[in-house]
């Protein structure tokens, strides 16, 4: 990778989505260049430029507290025996008996799904278990379709309602990391926290500049009670990896990759530039906002951010109330998740209900930066494919994808697996794949991994947390909601439009089946990519036009040459059929010899183009006046014209071939006998009346 500081513009950014995106201050630009992916620019304030120049000059010290290390970890605790045994036992007791207790409702007839008493009870466990398990509870707290009503609104309390821990320990916190007292950095700061989560609690505040501000204050003791939690599960995945065979994923792997997040996730500096980050990539994205970072006023253990007036997605009757759309809402939450997952690879993996608001005026804003991850370019583009051959039922492609993202070896026969796909989305024949919901997909899924050598790599639990998480949101405000039909349309404008050569690749098997051009998957793409708000007809011209006429372009091209030569043959057939016919029943001449009809085959590519450039007609920025100059800029284009020389070639030559064949056809016919020739080159007037 190569990368480049370029000046500080003079200009804040300045977003036509957004009034308040250009409140940050002027930017930095640091461009990337890289074979592997295409994304361009990044953005950097000087505001988070000196906070990881304050963070370096802090590392020797911060670097014990911030950085997961299960070797280390593991060196503590095998030191610490009784103390290990001790916390499993803490575990273990309280969750047998709670489970204990629900088997005793069922057998005296309680109905424990609507028992608000064991959902309490629920909650108070989790909650004492400590913030690893809270974090499990809050996940559930996302599904209506698995958790029942009773239990799912206990549950939604440890996003943001768990007991607070005393001021005085907040404070301290607060004058050790700022270097002074709060009333020394604040104008006001509320006397109790208005939230507690399971990393920390928020106060609201007033800066002396007069900005109203969140103030985020780590808990006491979060280290300790997360490393121990970490240690005994990881040792657990270890075993139950070793005993039972069929468990292939790296389990160990899994929970590293949470344990990396969770300890990242304890950095509150570490969450600042997340959320500087995320800004930058996303918050031009329409109607999303991304609250700003204080870096003067945050730390290791407290974070000072722009406060967000806003409401719970999943309180839907307050958001109806104040005329807001929030299936809207949920629409834009998962476009900015396909950018996320699919386009520039950061995204937020905890976007549980308590890190989404509605806005007053009607934004999605998202809080709560510290548990993020990455998926890299490789993976990015397999997860577009995949979503692909999903929707289109190509299972042999599928079976190809899980090899490119590492759930399978490339040494796996895939014979048997090609049919286990099929069979697990067989519920969607005669609708589309695309009206199933993640859910089922990954539950389905999952079963299948049991039976074939399937091993899950580590980066694939946070995806589908964050994807599930987002879709129970989804589903919590409209049961019928399916996140992946709204996805297609956004993947469709990444297949045509991007031109990182692994989705060029997947273009082309997607439109070409033993040779033959799939003009339907053609119409498919076009239709579908036109209902996404990025989506550029004009790019899509000039791209395609860019990579027909490039020697990548070879293969497609000379298909769609052919295609196209179908057509205009079709076309000109017809034409000629049609005039014949009319000069016959206007003149009362019939001809023997009649012009043939264009072929079924070439009557179905016309009646595709013809289609497909309705689709174009009616996509969002066809303008014909807007169009003209780009078209004369193509005209001029020396790929576009040996392209046409390349159609007026093959037409030709089909042209000198049909003369041919008619001139051999004329001299077979001269050679035959009188009798039925001669009748058959007769015209045949009308009878006289």
């Amino acid at each position: 990778m190569i990368a480049k500081t370029l000046p500080p513009t003079s200009r804040p950014i300045e977003e036509d989505n957004r009034g308040s995106n250009n409140r940050r201050d002027e930017v930095y630009v640091a461009e990337v260049v890289s074979e592997n992916d295409t994304q361009g620019l990044v953005v950097k304030s000087p505001r988070l430029i000196a906070a990881q120049q304050q963070r370096a000059l802090r590392a020797p010290i911060d670097t014990e507290m911030t950085r997961y290390d299960p070797v280390e970890i593991a060196a503590h605790y095998q030191q610490r025996p009784l103390e290990v045994f001790g916390r499993i036992l803490a575990v273990l007791w309280p969750t047998l008996s709670f489970a204990l207790g629900l088997w005793w409702d069922s057998k005296r007839g309680i109905v424990v799904k609507s028992d608000r008493r064991r959902a309490a009870q629920l909650r108070e466990l989790l909650t004492r278990l400590g913030p690893a398990y809270i974090k499990i509870g809050q996940a559930l707290s996302t599904r209506p379709d698995l958790v029942p009503p009773a239990f799912l609104e206990e549950l939604t309390k440890l996003q943001d309602q768990l007991p607070p821990f005393p001021n005085e320990i907040a404070y301290q916190f607060i004058e050790e990391e700022l270097g002074a007292p709060p009333a020394e950095i604040y104008a006001e700061l509320s006397p109790q926290p208005i939230a507690a989560a399971s990393l920390g609690q928020v106060y609201k505040g007033r800066l002396k500049t007069g900005e109203e501000v969140a103030v985020k204050v780590q808990r006491p003791d979060l280290k300790e009670r997360i490393t121990v939690d970490l240690y005994i599960l990881r040792g657990l995945a270890g075993w139950a990896k070793k005993q039972f065979k069929r468990v292939r994923s790296d389990l160990v792997g899994i929970l590293d990759e949470l344990g990396d997040r969770i300890f990242e996730e304890m950095d509150y500096i570490h969450e600042g530039e997340n959320a500087e980050r995320f800004f930058q990539l996303y918050g031009h994205i329409k109607d999303i906002y991304v609250p700003k970072i204080y870096w003067e006023y945050t730390n290791r253990r407290v974070l000072t951010m722009e406060w967000i007036n806003g409401i719970k997605l999943t309180q839907t009757p307050e958001i109806k109330a104040k005329g807001i759309d929030a299936r809207y809402l949920i629409e834009v939450g998962v476009q900015c998740s396909l950018r996320q997952l699919l386009e520039h690879g950061f995204f937020h993996a905890d976007p549980h209900p308590g890190n989404l608001l509605a806005t007053l005026d009607g934004k999605l804003a998202y809080l709560d930066f510290g548990m993020m991850s990455e998926i890299q370019p490789p993976q990015r583009y397999g997860l577009i494919e995949a979503i692909v051959h999903v929707v289109n039922r190509d299972f042999d492609g599928l079976a190809k994808d899980y090899v490119k993202l590492d759930f399978l070896s490339p040494e796996t026969d895939l014979t048997p697996i090609i049919p286990a796909f099929a069979k697990v989305f067989a519920e969607a024949q005669g609708a589309s794949v695309a009206e199933l919901n993640i859910k089922s997909i990954t539950d389905e899924l999952s079963a299948l991994m049991y039976e074939y050598p399937f091993r899950v790599p580590p980066y694939y639990a946070l995806i589908i947390r964050s994807l599930v998480t987002l879709e129970g949101i989804a589903i919590y405000i409209d049961p019928n909601f399916k996140v992946l039909s709204e996805a297609y349309p956004y993947v469709a404008k990444r297949l045509l439009t991007d031109p990182a050569p692994a989705l060029r690749a997947s273009l082309q098997d997607l439109l070409f089946k033993e040779g033959r051009f799939r003009w339907n998957r053609l119409e498919n793409l076009l239709r579908n990519a036109r209902g996404n708000e990025d989506y550029d007809l004009n790019l899509v011209v000039t791209q395609g036009i860019d990579f027909l006429t490039s020697e990548r372009g070879g293969f497609i091209r000379d298909k769609l040459v052919d295609e196209f030569v179908n057509g205009i043959n079709a076309l000109s057939q017809n034409v000629l059929h049609n005039f014949t016919y009319l000069l016959r029943e206007q003149v009362g001449i019939t001809a023997i010899n009649e012009t043939p009809a264009a072929t079924s085959e070439q009557q179905q590519t016309l009646e595709h183009i013809k289609r497909i450039l309705g689709i174009l007609r009616d996509t969002r920025g066809f303008d014909p006046v807007q169009l003209a100059p780009q078209l004369a800029q193509l005209l001029v284009n020396p790929g576009v014209q040996r392209l046409g020389q390349q159609i007026t070639n093959r037409l030709l030559q089909k042209a000198l071939t049909k003369l041919i064949r008619d001139l051999l056809a004329t001299e077979e016919v001269n050679q035959a006998p009188d009798s039925n020739l001669r009748q058959s080159e007769r015209l045949s007037l009308p009878a006289r009346v």
